[in-house]
């Protein structure tokens, strides 16, 4: 029988294995109806539920375009249940990408520690249509539980890379890695590193560094992280010496 976000959301705080997490996050998007989720707190990528979630987020990132960007209502669920009829009309570069991975319907929430805005949980769907009222009720329940849950491990996982001198293993990197339900790596970190590197190679601000970067993500169909790890490898082909 499937469990109710409720009864998802009790079970939350156990979940502390890789196997544990990914069942949990499909069963929450699928109890709100979704084919996954993910959350940005600050654009940051923090959580997601499968490659297809995080590839959506990253695309708004590399594009400037999408849905879960300058909201101007945090009160508010942003429904876009007919990608086809809404989203190419405002974002057509974001509308074509989302087609491509078969997206029919995106949903944002956004999430708050109080009264601050502090990120977005974004849902997608494979079909057309809206979300239910309790659908939408039930995505701010979610969204403000992994919130905190995520800002509440984030002294335990710096204190885990403090000591990983220690007590590193392979159970620590295979609860707190990129993907699961609850960790709190941020994702682009790599991002910003590979900025820097571009901006001191091509002798320009961080800003444009960063355009050239979110290019060559567009260009390749890479995502944006991937793309910083080769330029600070130096495995890009063009990558200025």
């Amino acid at each position: 029988m499937a469990s109710t976000v409720q009864e998802l959301l009790d079970r939350l705080p156990a979940t502390v294995n890789e196997a544990e997490r990914r069942e949990w996050a499909t069963a929450c998007a699928h109890a709100l109806g979704l084919g996954g989720m993910a959350i940005s707190l600050d654009r940051e990528l923090v959580w997601f539920t499968d490659d297809t979630s995080a590839r959506l987020e990253d695309l708004q990132f590399v594009l400037g375009q999408g849905p879960g960007l300058f909201l101007q209502d945090d009160t508010e669920v942003r429904q876009l249940p007919d990608l086809s009829r809404l989203l190419a009309r405002q974002w057509p570069q974001y509308a074509a990408e989302a087609e491509e991975l078969g997206i029919a319907a995106l949903f944002v929430w956004p999430v708050h520690i109080g009264a601050v805005q502090i990120g977005t949980m974004t849902g997608y769907r494979r079909t057309t249509g809206p979300l239910s009222a309790q659908q939408s009720a039930q995505g701010w329940l979610v969204a403000d539980a992994l919130a905190q849950h995520v800002l509440n491990r984030l002294p335990a996982v710096s204190l885990t890379n403090s000591n990983s001198n220690s007590n590193s293993n392979s159970n620590s990197n295979s609860s707190n890695g990129p993907g699961h339900a609850g960790a709190v790596d941020l994702h682009r970190t790599e991002v910003h590193q590979a900025t820097g590197v571009l901006s001191v190679k091509l002798g320009v601000p961080l800003a444009e560094a960063l355009d050239h970067l979110r290019a060559e993500a567009y260009a390749s169909g890479l995502s944006l992280t991937d793309t910083a790890h080769a330029v600070i490898r130096r495995e890009l082909p063009d990558d200025p010496t």
